[in-house]
């Protein structure tokens, strides 16, 4: 696949189809928990555990360089193997036990050469449209992540039926990825060096432009791990409780899946011609609003509890690709890999916080203010990407449109 849509369209389908992975346990949690009796805890590690196997995965792979000097499709086409057999082995241990977790870990440890490796490839083909590229990817991340609870929603009360799903898309993904061709801005192999990872910490552009994702990072992850959880406990207090567990599910499906893909799209496609830093605040500042007001509603009229949820998740992932770009307009091109791989370890490593936190503050808060925890999160993120408007590097980014 030589021509750049279909190779980027291939690469999405397979972007979407291994990140299925990432949530598949998670989406399962209402059924385990009827089925096996497994505490709160036990749910935070099956999340927590990807995160924690992903940044050991990223930490990995950026000090060793691999995202930029090992064959891109090689490395996603491994990783999505293991990640498979991790996940199908989900069917065969307790669900209540460490096993689990184990497998979780290795399946997020293999998402270090799926998730920064997609950004890099499709980096590759840019020209003047970096932002919604990446975008694409990012969108595909999203749905990727939201199927499971569609999967779920349909399944019934068998959560193997969403781990088998997830699986046999991984598998195909893993097969389909060698199809991919490299666009024309595909770097060289850069020699070994370790201090490289380190690096958009130490240039004050790059620092700003990880601010920002950290700030994005400390919202985002603990709102897709709990959201769903947030909606079915609502839900059961305004419908009856068939539709209460259906509907959860779907609009967990909707706000992440759908309303990140329109978000990750929209802001790629608007980033390229307004400007980086002006979509990341402006989309922060709605998605910090959202974290606020949302709690607000629980127990009300769900419709409309959908609709602020729905903008949520429309503008809780729109700014995730442009901090990306940004960090891919303003790195060595042949380090964009490596800077990419490092960017998200940090970002996640904070999640491992964040998701751990939200349990804490609904038994602290309940759920009418447990969001509120997230909110100084985008407000950081605000402050860091004003701070690179202002910065004479911000003359690289989205063609000097800031």
């Amino acid at each position: 696949m030589n021509n750049k849509a279909a190779s980027l369209t291939l690469l999405a389908i397979c972007q979407i189809a291994t990140m299925a992975l990432w949530f598949s346990a998670t989406a399962v949690v209402p059924s385990l928990e009827a089925e096996f009796s497994i505490g709160a805890a036990q749910a935070s590690l099956l999340t927590s555990a990807v995160q924690a196997g992903f940044v050991f995965g990223t930490l990995t792979s950026a000090v060793l360089g691999l995202a930029d000097r090992v064959d891109a499709r090689r490395f996603f086409m491994v990783s999505a193997l293991v990640a498979t057999a991790a996940n199908s082995a989900i069917l065969t241990v307790d669900p209540a036990g460490n096993s689990i977790i184990v497998l979780r870990f290795v399946t997020g440890a293999c998402m270090a050469g799926v998730y920064p490796l997609g950004m890099k490839m499709a980096a590759t083909w840019a020209k003047d449209d970096i932002g919604l590229l990446i975008g694409i990817l990012v969108g595909a991340l999203t749905l990727g992540s939201a199927a499971p609870h569609l999967f779920n929603a349909y399944g019934g009360v068998d959560w193997r039926f969403t781990v088998i799903a997830g699986s046999s898309g991984s598998f195909a993904a893993a097969l389909l990825i060698n199809l991919f061709r490299m666009g024309p801005n595909h770097g060289k192999s850069p020699p070994f060096d370790p201090h490289v990872a380190f690096s958009g910490f130490r240039v004050k552009s790059l620092r700003l432009a990880n601010f920002g994702y950290l700030g994005h990072m400390w919202e985002l992850y603990a709102m897709w791990a709990w959201l769903g959880v947030f909606l079915d406990a609502s839900y059961r207090l305004s419908l009856s409780g068939g539709d209460a567990t259906f509907w959860a599910r779907a609009a967990t499906f909707a706000v992440i899946g759908i309303g990140g893909g329109i978000g990750s799209l929209g802001a790629g496609f608007l980033a390229d011609r307004f400007g980086r830093t002006t979509i990341t605040i402006g989309a922060m500042t709605i998605s910090g609003t959202c974290a606020v007001l949302v709690g607000f509603l629980f127990g009300g009229n769900p419709a409309l509890l959908f609709a602020l949820c729905f903008v949520w998740g429309v503008t809780i992932v729109a700014d995730s690709a442009q901090f990306s770009a940004s960090i891919a307009e303003l790195s060595d091109p042949d380090r964009v890999g490596t800077m990419l791989t490092m960017q998200t370890a940090m970002g996640f490593l904070l999640t491992l916080f964040t998701i751990h936190l939200m349990p804490l503050a609904v038994d602290c808060l309940g759920w009418r203010y447990a969001f509120l925890i997230l909110a100084p999160g985008p407000v950081f993120g605000v402050w860091a990407m004003a701070r690179l408007r202002a910065h004479p590097d911000s003359r690289k980014l989205a063609g000097g449109r800031r």
